[in-house]
């Protein structure tokens, strides 16, 4: 077994891609077979596996989840009532709600068992930065 905390800053919402240092780790620690998981120790933010040729698609995702959840100065979101941390919180949670906060991906000889255009995404829902932090275990 193995772990780390992988910390990693973001600065509004989007996407942030960290498939390179999680793989990297991976072949430091010379890992052959196991089952990676991540864990994201936040309620305002998500995990995703998504693709990563196209920004296009990251720009779409965050586009979509804003035009279904957006803020609660929204006149559809009025029936919100936690709007003290800013009108981006609240949806912001509801959006963590509704997507992955771990994930597991198997490793085979040496590496993660992703597709070709597949990657690993803290996506994060808050407007302002924050500092992320996503536990890995492998096992």
């Amino acid at each position: 077994m193995s772990q780390r905390v992988f910390h990693l800053s973001t600065s509004g919402q989007g996407l942030y891609e960290f498939t390179r240092p999680v793989t990297q780790w991976i072949t430091d620690g010379q890992v052959e077979q196991g089952l990676l998981t991540l864990f994201l120790r936040h309620t305002s933010c998500s995990l995703l596996i998504q693709e990563n040729a196209d920004p296009e698609v990251q720009t779409d995702l965050r586009n979509f989840f804003h035009s279904l959840v957006p803020p609660s100065t929204d006149p559809s979101m009025s029936y919100l009532t936690h709007t003290y941390e800013g009108p981006d919180d609240m949806p912001a949670h509801i959006k963590a709600a509704m997507m992955p906060v771990s994930l597991n991906i198997p490793i085979s000889n040496g590496r993660l068992v992703l597709g070709t255009w597949q990657g690993i995404y803290l996506f994060e829902h808050r407007n302002a930065p924050h500092d992320r932090q996503v536990v890995a275990h492998i096992s």
